[in-house]
């Protein structure tokens, strides 16, 4: 039931070759102190804001860098190898925001699309639209590992709580938010949404973060972090640069935050019923 996890901060930039360079030394060091389960960030393949530039260099799953090398460090080192995403060229022209997780025998276990695009616009300027590039995912997962169940998000996934309580009410122990936050947004909220997700659902998060100044201009927030369901901070990173940070987990913990706040066993169904009093454009309900 305990098992030692990572999260690895990368500060990902244009060449999917440096980058899973840099992927597979960090998954060393991790390993190397005990990790059986490491988690990548978002975009571990890639980060780069032209997007022709990017199509340049995308693959299909089959023949993407940072899968193929990932597979092979999982069956080496004996790991649970979880890319937290990678973009990855689809027949439609369009790109999946892919996470990817890989067994100790090098073979994947289960991916992840995913499902909600930042499309957003910020008061420094920074204006996003995922929804013009990446392809949507329209289905959550929950996997059952030896160690507990782990739930899948990705990054903009965690301002969604509903998608985080249906895999929580399906059994999931853990959950996964690797990201890349920008310096304005996590600033104000990156911890505190982490915290959430784990007091409101009673399990595990684990997030591993880009963090610093990257090849294309961007800033992203940095401070990876491992949370246990108390809302506890275990481990986290500094705000820039690559690190590995790490964490025992035991999902018996899960069980007990769940026992002494049982929120999940507690929650009902209800009507929602709007009220528009007299005198302002309608009649009371």
């Amino acid at each position: 039931m305990t098992f030692k996890a990572a999260a690895i901060q990368m500060c990902s930039g244009v060449d999917p070759a440096r980058n899973a360079e840099r992927m597979a030394t960090l998954v060393r060091e991790a390993a190397s102190q005990g990790a059986t389960y490491i988690q990548t960030p978002e975009m571990t393949g890639a980060i780069q804001r032209d997007r022709a530039g990017l199509r340049m260099v995308l693959k299909d799953e089959a023949n993407d860098l940072i899968v193929k090398e990932a597979a092979r460090l999982a069956g080496e080192l004996g790991i649970y190898l979880h890319v937290g995403s990678t973009p990855i060229a689809r027949p439609d022209g369009k790109i999946a925001n892919r996470g990817l997780l890989f067994g100790p025998d090098g073979a994947k276990i289960c991916d992840y699309d995913k499902i909600h695009m930042f499309d957003v616009d910020l008061e420094n300027g920074e204006s996003w639209r995922e929804s013009a590039a990446y392809h949507p995912g329209a289905t959550a997962r929950v996997v059952g590992l030896p160690f507990g169940k782990l739930g899948f998000s990705i990054c903009y996934d965690v301002r969604f709580p509903e998608l985080y309580r249906q895999q929580a009410v399906a059994g999931a122990e853990i959950m996964s938010v690797p990201a890349a936050f920008t310096r304005q947004t996590g600033e104000a909220h990156w911890e505190i949404l982490l915290r959430a997700r784990a007091i409101e659902n009673g399990l595990f998060v684990i997030a591993a973060a880009q963090g610093g100044k990257h090849e294309d201009g961007r800033e992203t927030f940095g401070h990876s972090m491992i949370i246990d369901p108390w809302g506890r901070v275990l481990a986290e990173a500094g705000p820039a640069g690559e690190e590995v940070i790490l964490a025992e987990i035991d999902v018996a913990v899960t069980h007990g935050a769940r026992a002494r706040i049982p929120n999940l066993r507690n929650a009902r169904n209800f009507v929602l019923d709007e009220v528009v009093p007299e005198g302002k454009g309608g009649v009371a309900a």
